[in-house]
């Protein structure tokens, strides 16, 4: 089975929604680093949907983890493979995930992307288990969503740390 963003190219049909969200619109046909590729149209997408209050932003995340459940999991069968790189509908949604209630600015974002790829690179515990436990889209958007999870939980420290700081600075 492939992997790689050059083996789906001649099987992607962007005229078929499905293969559209898989690849987030053909960001995962970047010929080097998809991932990443893809997390930057997470980032536009979320400067897009920050501006819902949040539990919209909420309830529009999760329905766009549920049709990316169901979109991967057919163009990963479309393409016979379990895990293609060029899908990666599964960071966009995992990087929006990673942003729910994040601090405003764009050093937050730019954090937020930084922790969100360590994270789906290197698949902590238990991370890398997850797309082992569970098979087509639900593992392959799982193991983003928990990268998300884990990015999301670091971000809000380094929020919360940074905050005591300076109510810290300013009591002197």
């Amino acid at each position: 089975m492939s992997t790689s963003a050059e083996a789906a190219a001649p099987n992607m049909n962007l005229s078929d929604p499905k293969h559209l969200l898989a690849f987030a619109g053909g960001a995962g046909l970047a010929p080097k680093a998809p991932g990443t590729v893809g997390t930057l149209v997470g980032v536009a997408l979320y400067l897009l949907l920050s501006m819902l209050p949040l539990v919209l932003y909420v309830v529009v995340v999760a329905g766009l983890f549920a049709a990316g459940v169901w979109a991967v999991g057919q163009v990963a069968d479309d393409l016979g493979a379990d895990d293609p790189a060029a899908i990666v509908w599964d960071e966009v949604v995992g990087f929006l995930i990673a942003m729910i209630a994040a601090p405003a600015g764009i050093m937050w974002i730019i954090a937020g992307f930084a922790l969100f790829r360590a994270f789906d690179i290197y698949k902590p515990w238990p991370i890398a288990g997850l797309q082992e436990r569970f098979k087509g889209g639900l593992g392959i958007m799982l193991d983003d969503l928990a990268a998300g999870v884990y990015t999301w939980i670091v971000l809000h420290i380094m929020w919360l740390m940074v905050e005591a700081s300076l109510r810290g600075a300013g009591a002197h």
